[in-house]
């Protein structure tokens, strides 16, 4: 037997009645898709790195390629004023000191000896030092380059 007193038929359910309403679940807001406003918009290009930019002959790279050999030319530069210093003065010192002329070395004139034998080694010292400091360059644009 039931609550009300009416006797259950095999377990089966009660039928409800036609005039009642079938009780809904709560209802649930409808699901609403959020996306990002800028979606349809276009992307800011991807960071570029300076190696890329010198590979492909862009403009940039164009403009890192140019900064390198302008450090590399003032480098030269920089050395031949010097050498041409010290060579156009020495003899103007002689010029200007008649008496260097004649101190004799091992039986070589000073003049002769400091042009014919010392200005070789001044320039191989000096080429020495440029290729060290154009090497210094190539690294440091080469470290600039590769950084991420």
């Amino acid at each position: 037997m039931t609550r009300g007193g009416t006797p259950r038929s095999g377990g089966a359910r009660p039928q409800r009645p036609a005039s009642l309403p079938r009780a809904t679940p709560p209802s649930r807001p409808a699901r609403v898709r959020v996306t990002n406003p800028r979606m349809g918009t276009t992307t800011r290009p991807t960071a570029r790195s300076p190696a890329s930019e010198i590979d492909e002959q862009t403009y940039l790279g164009a403009v890192y390629m140019r900064s390198l050999i302008r450090v590399q030319l003032r480098q030269a530069s920089l050395l031949i004023v010097v050498l041409m210093l010290l060579l156009i003065a020495l003899p103007v010192v002689f010029a200007w000191q008649p008496a260097l002329s004649d101190v004799r070395i091992v039986g070589v004139p000073l003049p002769w000896l400091l042009l014919g034998a010392g200005t070789y080694p001044l320039m191989s010292l000096a080429a020495l030092w440029l290729v060290r400091a154009a090497d210094r360059a190539e690294r440091d644009f080469g470290e600039m380059v590769d950084r991420p």
